[in-house]
């Protein structure tokens, strides 16, 4: 129900619970979103963070299983550990290399990484013209973020990504495996570039700016999946370019639909309401 303008609930013994595991997971803002949505639909469950070390990952995915959890999050530094763990992956978390969403169903853990589809998703939502298929794409790093984002963008239908990361090796052995038009540069190929995709943490608050010539790229579309600040330094660069640019927020919000979907058995929508209460 909806009293003096919040969002509330009622939690009986019999709801259906899931959570985030991080270490820390106190900065998490899946709990804020998580609790939004079943707070909007009236639902008897509940959303809380779990901050487990990583020596003690797997006996607590375990545990929260045992206890009747309809399945979790699985953040830094656990998207590694959780894909080993799982007794099923999906194609795309195989490809990804990770995974960060899991559900538990018969005694069974599926695993899945939904973090290319939030950016897809993202980039559709804020970027209404913008096709995979309209030229090459530029991921700046090369983490589990980056290697989902080029999987799913390949799997879209891009002619081309190119990763451009400190460590060149780090860059290739992602292009390794995820094989198909992808490769490493030292330099960002704007010119040539549709899309331009920064998942490292320059740009974030108590974190260097990214610094970046976007002079060279015409047109095309710059996104970043920092949302703290909302409007990195970049994304205003891009805007004073006269270029689309699609804010990080988006991303979290969209990667976090089908975990919801599986757990709660409801399909929610991202919009503005949400962003306000994830960003508080």
């Amino acid at each position: 129900m909806i009293t003096g303008g919040t969002l509330r609930r009622m939690i009986t013994g019999k709801a259906r619970v899931a959570g985030v595991f991080g270490w820390p997971a106190g900065h998490s803002r899946s709990p804020q979103l998580h609790n939004h949505w079943l707070a909007r639909h009236g639902i008897d469950g509940a959303y809380v963070p779990l901050p487990v070390p990583p020596e003690h990952f797997a006996i607590a995915v375990r545990g929260v299983m045992a206890a009747g959890f309809a399945g979790a999050n699985v953040t830094i530094p656990h998207k590694g550990a959780a894909f080993a763990l799982c007794d099923e992956v999906s194609d795309f978390a195989r490809r990804a290399g990770a995974v960060n969403t899991l559900v538990f169903r018969d005694g069974r853990i599926l695993g899945d990484n939904t973090d290319g589809f939030g950016f897809l998703e993202n980039l559709r939502a804020g970027a209404p013209g913008w096709r995979a298929e309209t030229g090459p794409a530029v991921i700046l790093g090369a983490g589990g973020a980056a290697r989902a984002i080029a999987a799913a963008l390949l799997d879209a239908g891009a002619p081309e990504v190119v990763l451009v990361n400190r460590s060149a090796d780090r860059a290739q052995a992602v292009a390794d495996a995820l094989g198909g038009p992808i490769r490493v540069a030292a330099e960002p190929p704007l010119a040539e570039a549709a899309l331009l995709a920064n998942t490292t943490s320059l740009g974030m608050v108590g974190e260097p700016p990214l610094v970046i010539d976007l002079a060279r790229m015409r047109s095309g579309v710059v996104a970043d999946a920092v949302y703290a600040p909302l409007w990195t330094p970049l994304l205003l660069a891009a805007r004073a370019q006269g270029l689309a640019a699609v804010t990080g927020i988006g991303m979290l919000l969209h990667q976090a639909r089908p975990g919801f979907a599986a757990w709660f058995g409801v399909e929610p929508v991202v919009d503005a309401a949400l962003e306000a209460a994830v960003l508080g």
